[in-house]
C-alpha cells in the first residue's frame, strides 16, 4: 500500500501525473553502490508507473541487479510541484509493445514520426519497467511562487 504524504491527496497526485508529459527520473543503484539517475517516459495506471526500454539499456541491468528505487516527476517551469518517492521495480518483457506504443503516443504525439518508428521498429526488444510505490510525497509551489515571473 503506497504512503501519500505532502500537498495533494492520493487522487491529486493521480491527476498530475495522468496530465503531465515530463519524464520520470529513476534512482538506481550500481555494482559499487554508487547512485545513478536515469530518465524515462512513463504512465501512470493503477497505482504504479510503467516505463519501456530496450532490453540492454544499463537501467534494465541496475533493476535487476537491486529494485529498490527513487523516482521523481516534477516540473521545470515555475510554478514547480511533482512527486517523489521510492519503491520496488521490475522488469517484464513488452509483448507487443503495448507500453511502448501507448508512451510513444504520449509524449510523441503519434506514431508517425522517424523517432517513433526507430523504438517500435520489430527487430527491437522491448521491456517494461514497472515501479510499485511504497512512498509518495507531492510538492507544489504556487502559493510560494505567485509573485515569479513564469516563462
Amino acid at each position: 500500500m503506497t504512503e501519500f504524504r505532502g500537498a495533494w491527496t492520493a487522487e491529486e497526485v493521480a491527476t498530475f501525473l495522468h496530465e503531465a508529459t515530463i519524464p520520470i527520473r529513476i534512482a538506481t543503484r550500481r555494482s559499487n553502490d554508487s547512485l545513478w539517475p536515469v530518465t524515462v517516459w512513463y504512465r501512470y495506471r493503477d497505482g504504479y508507473f510503467e516505463s519501456a526500454t530496450h532490453a540492454s539499456a544499463d537501467l534494465v541491468g541496475l533493476v535487476k541487479r537491486n529494485p529498490a528505487v527513487g523516482f521523481d516527476v516534477s516540473t521545470n517551469q515555475v510554478p514547480y510541484s511533482g512527486v517523489r518517492g521510492t519503491g520496488t521495480a521490475s522488469v517484464t518483457p513488452d509483448e507487443g509493445r503495448h507500453v511502448l506504443r501507448d508512451l510513444t503516443e504520449r509524449y510523441l504525439g503519434g506514431t508517425d514520426s522517424r523517432l517513433a518508428r526507430r523504438l517500435l521498429d520489430d527487430d527491437r526488444e522491448e521491456v517494461v519497467i514497472r515501479i510499485d510505490p511504497e512512498e509518495i510525497y507531492s510538492w507544489d509551489y504556487t502559493e510560494r511562487m505567485k509573485d515569479v515571473p513564469t516563462q
